[in-house]
């Protein structure tokens, strides 16, 4: 007589099989979605950054014309810290909802930071004087 079917071993083998590779592939998934969002505050803050510098190139200061942003996307917040001077202003990218904790910041002067916190992930977390966290490790 002949049986039709699976054994009971041979469906433990298939489903030890997926979660193994649903264990690699989760987390390299969840880091591409998260190196998918940053470049919406990288871009969105050097564009803050031009309309500032487009106004100060007109008008030598920063203050009067071009309002400080105030704005969210799905992913990031956008505000100044402190009410820009004549002569410095400052934009944040604050993470909301998934991107949570993360944080970048530029100046006047070009000069980025970036602070990754709780709570995103682990292999994110970090901070960067000099540059913008954009890959795991809290690599520039």
């Amino acid at each position: 007589m002949k049986n039709n079917g699976f054994t009971l071993i041979e469906v433990m083998v298939t489903v030890a099989i997926v979660a193994i590779l649903a264990a690699i592939a989760l987390p390299a998934y969840t880091d591409y979605i998260i190196r998918g969002r940053i470049p919406e505050a990288t871009t969105n803050l050097s564009t803050l950054r031009l309309n500032l510098e487009q106004y100060f190139q007109d008008n030598r200061s920063y203050v009067g014309g071009v309002a400080c942003p105030s704005t969210s996307t799905s992913n990031f917040t956008y505000t100044c810290p402190s009410a820009p001077t004549a002569t410095t202003f400052i934009l944040q990218a604050n993470g909301t909802g998934r991107m949570a904790g993360f944080t970048y910041t530029i100046d006047q002067g070009n000069a980025r930071t970036s602070t990754v916190a709780a709570p995103a992930p682990t292999n994110w977390r970090g901070t960067q004087p000099a540059c913008w966290i954009v890959k795991t490790g809290a690599q520039c």
